[in-house]
């Protein structure tokens, strides 16, 4: 059974249908799910009697003025309505029968779709539940999925090394130091000098004598 968002949309719209002919009070309301090869491009087709012409066009009105109402979707074609013993409502990917009750019984559509599964609106709309709460699940499962992927990629990158302020001043006056050359204090200087000029005299008495 197909699970794509636009079958599932279609469904969807189906069911809308089958809602209005049960409220519309249709008969023996029945929803095939045709056959992919032999359903050309429509997936189902809803069927429903009446008892009388006015109750034809009753439902018929109802399910269009629901769909179009509820979710902005118009039939691409209206067949029938003037005579109203049998008016098609094609809504490409599913169409509705409405009958009344003994041309439905003459032309048995059913019968002429032996491939098609006749579901009763019930049964479709569990099948219906079924497969929106499984996309949900999967949604969630996937959404998790990613959640631990990323938690598990954050826990395994590792945290950059913590460097204490005072080791890092340290380390920095350390290369500012190495980078600076060595100079002698003023003080220092001063004595070399005071030094020089007292040993000077001696030096020229001893040049003069020689």
């Amino acid at each position: 059974m197909p699970t794509s968002q636009a079958h599932q949309q279609t469904r969807i719209l189906v069911q809308a249908a089958a809602a209005a002919c049960e409220d519309k009070k249709g008969e023996d309301t029945r929803i095939l799910e045709l056959d992919p090869i032999d359903a050309g491009l429509s997936d189902f087709f809803l069927v429903t009697s009446a008892t009388n012409d006015r109750q034809v066009i009753a439902i018929a009105d109802e399910i269009e003025y629901r769909l179009k109402k509820e979710f902005g979707t118009y039939p691409n074609s209206v067949e029938g309505r003037r005579e109203g013993t049998w008016i098609l409502l094609d809504y490409v990917d599913f169409v509705v029968h409405v009958f009344l009750a003994e041309r439905r019984a003459f032309y048995d559509i059913e019968r002429l779709r032996k491939s098609a599964r006749p579901l009763t609106p019930a049964e479709f709309d569990a099948e219906l539940k079924a497969a929106l709460a499984e996309k949900t699940l999967a949604a969630r499962s996937k959404a998790a999925a990613k959640s631990a992927s990323k938690a598990a990629k954050a826990k395994a990158k590792p945290a950059p090394a913590k460097t204490k302020p005072a080791a890092k001043a340290k380390k920095a006056a350390k290369k500012a130091a190495a980078r600076t050359p060595a100079r002698k204090t003023p003080v220092k200087a001063a004595a070399k000098k005071t030094a020089a000029k007292k040993a000077s005299p001696s030096k020229r008495k001893s040049t003069s004598k020689g």
